[in-house]
C-alpha cells in the first residue's frame, strides 16, 4: 500500500492549469476541490498512523474520495 498522498494536481498533472483556473472560477469545482484535498489528508492521516482509523471508516473514506474524483474528472473533461 503506498502511502503518497493522492493530490488532485498529481492525480491529473495534465489539466493543472485548468484545475487552477476552474478552483477561481467553478465555485461548484472549488467546493469539489477542497472536499477531496479534505478526504485525502484524512485517508493520508489514517495509512500513517498519524489519526487511525477502522477499515470500515477506511472504505467509506476512499469510496467518498473516488467518488469525489469521478466528479472532477468529469468537470475538467467538459
Amino acid at each position: 500500500m503506498s502511502h503518497t498522498a493522492h493530490e488532485l494536481a498529481d492525480e491529473f498533472p495534465e489539466h493543472a492549469a485548468k484545475i487552477s483556473n476552474l478552483k477561481q472560477s467553478d465555485a461548484h469545482f472549488a467546493k469539489l476541490s477542497d472536499a477531496y484535498h479534505d478526504v485525502n489528508r484524512s485517508i493520508h492521516r489514517a495509512e500513517t498512523d498519524v489519526e487511525p482509523t477502522d477499515d470500515a471508516h477506511m472504505q467509506e473514506m476512499r469510496k467518498e474520495r473516488m467518488s469525489l474524483k469521478d466528479q472532477l474528472w468529469s468537470m475538467l473533461r467538459a
